[in-house]
């Protein structure tokens, strides 16, 4: 076993929390940071080019590539879920749609106890993240090293999609960041000069030669936490074939998500004492929230096929539109290769007297089935609709004491019968714009829902072919006065010293949007909270 030094602070996952924590913790040359990640760099084309993205979600390429347990509510079938491996985590692999949740989200996090989380509290960390080419005023920051903008795709669909939300009498919106977000458009994505900009090529990439205080090891598997009684003192890992350890003077912080958090926390002994007993790991500290509180966006695809050009599929029709794409893309960095698959979508309502939108559409700029896994002769196009606020928990917990095996993934979807009852509503709304006279010229061929219209048909279908919209969190859930909660409003961890989580998994409730500006947003406010520490100590 070989100790390959001492930091200030330890950070295990370079995910959107992991980065920014640990590039923002780094800014101080007295302060030294290592981060820790089993994945590569993640500096290559495959992920700053954006339509490379679908040589990552559906494989295994910078994916740890999960699946669920068989989930009862959707017919005993197996979900999938991709999540990033490497610097950047999801950030690396995902749609780069930049969405912050509403207003109303973050004022329930304050309302059950997380004193600091209220919207007004946290807006003016996802400022200061956020460089906004396109919008300013109170809701935008200038200055970030994440770079947000509008896509350079130029794709004529977009208007289409705009036309098709007025016919459907839909409101439209411009910025879905600022005082509200119902309504339809086009989003803004993570995006500079039309490449990908992960939390890693934000936080962590400029200066992994030029900080000293930093150190960044990548292919190193975190196996355990190691405590001294009740504290932290550091991480025991794999890198290559070697066992290593590295030492934390301050903090260790758990950023590996919301599936391998719990996992490695568990995997310590930090958890249910008696769930972990069967597997014959010794209780550090009984912590029954441990994998608990899972949430995530059930997800409905409504796919067609189409011969609008403007689509992405196979087809030999296609390869000369791709390898224009190509060129243009490098004298440009502009075109169809900047695109992130789902350009337009928004915020709706399936009930008018809702005070705030309950579901999400992403609109596809090409025919995906299963993800991306199974493939389709043609081109074509998608539109998602997911459930923003389901009322099903879920769990994760340990199938194995072998720290590189899958963690037992078990969302739960559809546990609470009113999680379906609400996706056929919004099954319904979002029918309605598909069958606008604008979109349904577009459609050559109906390929899930030809024939589908009774509410039971809908259900039967829903239950077919529901999946992830890969927004996991809360697993290791912030509160105060609560058994069920693992971290307190400065993400320590409950009953254990110099251990902190900083990543999706403190989310106490899921967000009504995509959720990778609201964790890069909780790790600039753990660095805050954390350097304030020091200051005071």
């Amino acid at each position: 076993m070989r100790v390959t030094d001492t930091y200030d602070f330890v950070v295990v996952g370079g995910g959107s929390g992991g980065c920014t924590v640990a590039g923002r913790l780094s800014e101080d040359p007295q302060t030294s940071v290592a981060l820790l990640d089993a994945g590569g760099r993640n500096d290559n084309w495959v992920v700053t080019t954006p339509f490379a993205l679908v040589l990552m979600v559906a494989g295994n390429v910078n994916n740890w590539a999960f699946n669920t347990v068989p989930q009862k509510g959707l017919n005993g079938r197996i979900g999938y879920q991709p999540r990033g491996k490497g610097l950047g985590g999801s950030s690396a692999i995902n749609a780069m749609v930049y969405i912050r949740g509403h207003r109303a989200d973050y004022d329930r996090w304050a309302s059950l106890g997380n004193t600091g989380w209220s919207f007004n509290d946290v807006l003016p960390y996802f400022k200061r993240s956020e460089n906004n080419a396109d919008f300013g005023g109170e809701y935008h920051g200038k200055d970030g090293p994440l770079s947000v903008n509008k896509l350079r795709t130029d794709n004529p669909v977009q208007q289409i999609f705009l036309q098709a939300a007025q016919e459907g009498q839909f409101r439209l919106r411009e910025d879905f960041n600022a005082d509200e977000h119902e309504g339809l458009g086009i989003y803004q994505v993570t995006q500079k000069n039309g490449e990908r900009c992960s939390a890693a090529r934000a936080y962590i990439h400029p200066h992994m030669e030029n900080r000293a205080n930093l150190r960044v090891d990548t292919g190193a598997h975190a196996t355990r936490i190691l405590f001294e009684g009740k504290r932290a003192v550091g991480v025991e890992y794999r890198q290559g074939k070697e066992l290593k350890q590295i030492r934390a003077r301050r903090e260790v912080i758990v950023a590996s998500g919301a599936f391998q958090t719990p996992q490695l926390l568990q995997l310590s002994g930090v958890g249910d004492g008696a769930a972990l007993g069967k597997h014959g790991i010794a209780s550090v500290h009984h912590l029954p929230g441990v994998g608990a509180n899972l949430q995530d966006h059930p997800d409905f695809v409504f796919g067609y096929m189409s011969d609008n050009p403007n689509f992405n599929g196979l087809s030999l029709k296609g390869i000369p539109r791709l390898l224009r794409a190509i060129g243009q893309y490098r004298r440009e960095r502009r075109g169809p290769m900047t695109s992130n698959f789902a350009e337009c979508g928004g915020f709706l309502k399936t009930r008018p007297d809702l005070d705030i939108p309950d579901i999400q559409l992403h609109f596809g700029m090409a025919m995906a089935d299963d993800h991306g896994r199974k493939r389709h002769r043609g081109t074509g196009f998608t539109c998602h609709v997911c459930l923003l606020r389901p009322k099903s928990r879920g769990t994760v917990s340990l199938g194995s004491v072998d720290p590189f095996a899958a963690p037992l993934i078990d969302p739960n979807f559809f546990g609470d019968e009113a999680d379906l009852e609400t996706m056929v509503a919004g099954f319904k709304t979002t029918r309605r714009l598909m069958e606008t006279p604008a979109l349904k010229a577009l459609q050559k061929k109906e390929m899930y829902t030809e024939g589908v219209h009774t509410d039971d048909e809908i259900r039967s279908l829903l239950r077919q072919r529901v999946d992830t919209v890969y927004h996991p969190v809360g697993t290791c859930k912030m509160g105060v006065n609560d058994p069920m909660a693992v971290v307190d409003p400065k993400l320590r961890v409950y009953g254990l010293e110099g251990l902190r989580v900083v990543d999706a998994s403190v989310m106490p409730t899921l967000i009504g949007g995509n959720t990778n500006a609201p964790t890069i947003m909780i790790g600039e406010k753990a660095a805050d909270m954390i350097k304030a520490e020091m200051r005071a100590s």
